[in-house]
């Protein structure tokens, strides 16, 4: 069980700092409620065990082919930011919880799925942790790859779990303005790490 803890760890550590995701999780929280953003979390949680697996399982050929091409997923991610950040600014105050339906759902997991999968450079993040925290063995065999990326996933949904639920229950002490300020800051945020994405890949 060391590979599922250690994958745990670092799943919750590298989902952990507060980005685009993280504002965009606790926003709608907030303004939609908890399942709502805890489906956005687990959006970003299987794109990080999707990058723990290529990690896991050394798939090096994959890994260098999505360094390769960080300029076009940077280019659609930051892109994507953007436009969120603009809806989101834009957002009316919902007069209660979105309702569960499949389509709401599924838009909340996808698009935060997109976006930390847009995001390929998060592949060396994990190639150094792992190294570091002496997974490199992982590689070799294929129950201890997967034990591993189980616990990826299973670390950073817990980091999305307790801050989906956390904003959530400051849900009631926001009212229609203050949520409508709320849109408004989160969407310049976001927009915000739009911006700087897409003014790193005119920098490079």
């Amino acid at each position: 069980m060391d590979f599922f803890l250690n994958g745990g760890v670092l799943g919750f550590s590298i989902a952990a700092p507060v980005g685009p995701i993280g504002v965009l999780c606790i926003r709608r929280s907030i303004a939609e409620g908890r399942v709502m953003g805890f489906l956005s979390g687990l959006g970003a949680a299987t794109a990080d065990a999707t990058y723990g697996l290529v990690a896991a399982a050394g798939l090096t050929a994959i890994s260098g082919f999505l360094v390769r091409q960080q300029f076009w997923f940077g280019l659609i991610g930051g892109l994507f930011l953007c436009w969120l950040g603009v809806q989101t600014f834009r957002s009316k105050p919902a007069e209660q919880s979105a309702r569960a339906n499949a389509t709401g759902l599924l838009s909340a997991y996808g698009s935060t799925f997109l976006l930390t999968l847009t995001n390929p450079l998060t592949i060396l993040s994990f190639a150094a942790m792992f190294a570091g925290a002496g997974l490199g063995e992982a590689a070799g065999s294929v129950s201890a790859a997967s034990l591993v990326v189980a616990g990826v996933f299973t670390g950073s949904a817990l980091w999305w779990l307790v801050l989906s639920f956390t904003a959530g229950a400051l849900r009631s002490r926001f009212d229609r303005n203050w949520q409508r300020w709320l849109n408004r800051l989160s969407g310049l945020v976001i927009a915000s790490f739009g911006f700087w994405h897409l003014s790193k890949l005119v920098l490079r």
